[in-house]
Order: C-alpha cells, then sequence, then structure tokens
C-alpha cells in the first residue's frame, strides 16, 4: 500500500493553484474540441483559445506586429521586436515554432505571446513566431513546408525586419509539435542545396519535442497522471497530422527511423530540453542521444519537475532556469559562428 501511495505522489507534480488552473483550461480546449471522427471544432477552439493582439506600444521594451508570409495559406509570423542599447549593436534572431500538437493554436495564442515577448526582452533577441498551418484540415508536411517557406521569406524579403536583426546569427526554436517543426526544418535547410544569401541557422532548441513511435516507452507507460500530455491525446494529435495510412514510426513522428544528420555537415549545435514529468522524455533523451551518435553538437538539459509545457508558466522556478540556459545557448553559438 505504502508503495502505491509513493508512486502516485510521484506521478504527480507539485504545481500553484493558478497554473493548474490554467492548465486545466488548455486541456478543456482542446479535448472539447478533438472530434472522434478525427477533425477538429474549429469554432469551439477559437471561442475558447485566449489570443493576444500586436502591440506597437512597448511592453518590457517589447513591441510586435504581424506579418503576411503568404496570404493564399493563412501563413503569417508575429515579429517582436527591441531596440538595442548601442545603434551599432545587432540582435540574434530566434525563428519559433509553437507547440499544440500540430493541430491547435497559434501565434497569438496569450501563453505563446507572453512567452515570446519574454525571450525577446531576456534575451536581447528578435523573435520571430511562426503561424504555421494546422492538422488535420492540413497534414504533413504542410508545417515543415510553411516553416522552410518563412525562412526563405525572411533571407529574401529585407523590409519588415529591424535593420539590427541579425539574420547570419539565426535560432530555429520551438516546443512540443514546434521542437519536432523546429528539427525538421533545420535538417531541410541543412540538407537543401539552395543557399540562403543573408540567413545562417546556428542553433536548434528542441523544447520538449513531440516525437514518437508505436512503441510505449517507460515514460509514457508510467507518467499517466500528469497534466497535458496523454497516450489517448497524443495518439489522437499524430493521427491528425500524419499522412493517412501511415503508423507512428512515420520518420515525422520517428526521427530515428529516416533521416540520418550524421553526414550533414551543415546541422547546428542543438539544446535538447527534458522535464522529469512529462511522458515524452524517453523519445526526447532518445533523440539527444541520436544527435550524439551522429557526431553532433548536443546539449542535454533535464529539469526533473518540471512538467510539459513548464515554460510559459512564469511562476515555476523551472521557467527562469529555462531562459538563462537559452541564453547562455544563444550567447556561447552566436560567439562560435564568427
Amino acid at each position: 500500500m505504502a508503495g502505491g501511495d509513493s508512486t502516485t505522489r510521484a506521478a504527480t507534480p507539485p504545481l500553484p493553484w493558478k497554473t493548474r488552473l490554467v492548465l486545466a483550461g488548455h486541456t478543456f480546449a482542446v479535448d472539447c474540441s478533438c472530434r472522434s471522427n478525427g477533425t477538429v471544432n474549429r469554432g469551439l477552439m477559437n471561442f475558447l483559445d485566449l489570443k493576444a493582439p500586436p502591440s506597437d506600444k512597448p511592453n518590457n521594451g517589447v513591441t510586435s506586429s504581424d506579418i503576411t508570409v503568404d496570404p493564399s495559406r493563412n501563413l503569417w509570423f508575429r515579429l517582436y521586436s527591441i531596440t538595442p542599447a548601442e545603434s551599432d549593436t545587432k540582435l540574434p534572431v530566434i525563428v519559433y515554432f509553437h507547440g499544440g500538437g500540430f493541430a491547435f493554436f497559434s501565434a497569438a495564442t496569450k501563453p505563446y505571446d507572453d512567452f515570446c515577448r519574454r525571450l525577446a526582452s531576456e534575451l536581447q533577441a528578435i523573435v520571430i513566431s511562426v503561424n504555421y498551418r494546422l492538422a488535420p484540415e492540413h497534414r504533413f508536411p504542410s508545417q515543415f513546408d510553411d516553416g522552410l517557406d518563412t525562412l526563405k521569406f525572411l533571407d529574401d524579403d529585407g523590409l519588415h525586419l529591424p535593420r539590427y536583426a541579425d539574420l547570419s546569427r539565426c535560432f530555429l526554436a520551438g516546443d512540443s509539435a514546434g521542437g519536432n517543426i523546429a528539427h525538421h526544418v533545420t535538417r531541410r535547410v541543412a540538407t537543401n542545396h539552395r543557399e540562403f544569401e543573408k540567413l545562417k541557422i546556428v542553433g536548434l532548441i528542441a523544447i520538449q519535442a513531440f516525437f514518437g513511435g508505436e512503441e510505449r516507452t517507460e515514460s509514457e507507460l508510467r507518467l499517466t497522471n500528469v497534466p497535458s500530455v496523454k497516450l489517448e491525446r497524443s495518439d489522437w494529435m499524430w493521427r491528425a497530422f500524419l499522412p493517412l495510412g501511415s503508423d507512428r514510426n512515420h520518420e515525422a513522428a520517428h526521427v530515428f527511423s529516416g533521416g540520418d544528420v550524421s553526414g550533414v555537415e551543415k546541422y547546428p549545435a542543438a539544446m535538447v530540453v527534458v522535464g522529469g514529468f512529462d511522458p515524452l522524455q524517453d523519445w526526447q533523451k532518445r533523440f539527444y542521444e541520436w544527435l550524439k551518435k551522429a557526431g553532433k553538437e548536443a546539449y542535454l538539459v533535464e529539469y526533473p519537475n518540471a512538467i510539459h509545457a513548464f515554460y510559459v508558466f512564469p511562476e515555476l522556478p523551472e521557467s527562469s532556469l529555462l531562459i538563462a540556459e537559452v541564453r547562455e545557448f544563444v550567447q556561447k553559438q552566436s560567439l562560435s559562428s564568427k
């Protein structure tokens, strides 16, 4: 009996009431919008998804605006800009992909707006949050295509970014499904024969990336009472995103079954973030080990008490720790890229 109680306590992280309330709200929105036939009730989801508008008035020194990439597919990004202390200072660019299982949320979803604004302010960086198309209306590879096309737009367009944005110090970042997208877009760029004129990816920041496979890992089977991620919900999202007829061993989910990066010289240094209360952690650690085995520069950052999506909750101590780790990674890779 005592052992059972201990296991239950170990599988349930202590969280502030505010965090639990927000998590419950987002989980409710997602679960109510998922239909059993594999479609999403977009009207309901848009109603329940609290969004923040762009702001040309500085908030912690950060302004934001929405830039259209391709109106035919509603592809746009939110640009977070800060003014450097010295006029001749160049700032790194972080291209960010939000989470949501490929099927939910947007660049305007308030927790992501807050997080990207915080990244820009505390990292002293230009942040570009990509509003990619969502599944199941748009399945693989739509999200990866949108990511790559946004980078092409940034490289070709010189009108919308601040003059002090340094595209030669570009980092691709993302959380959960966004971390998956960031990896696949990074690999596409690294293997693409098209050379960017200005843009150079010098780092990947994969925050609790959403990877998977047909196998059930130990952490997926053990962590069944934690917020956000449950096997049934994850399985639904993979079915909504992957090509019809595919299983979770498709290389978009199971990156280890294809797309080897050992011979990809331009694949950059990677920061892989893992939480101890995230059922996806075994896949994320395997991703880190996969990169190391391929001879890539990779750093594993673990937070034993972190839940999935901890980073959007500034009240959690791990959120501030992550910001500090990302700042250090960006500074290190910025210096080594010169």
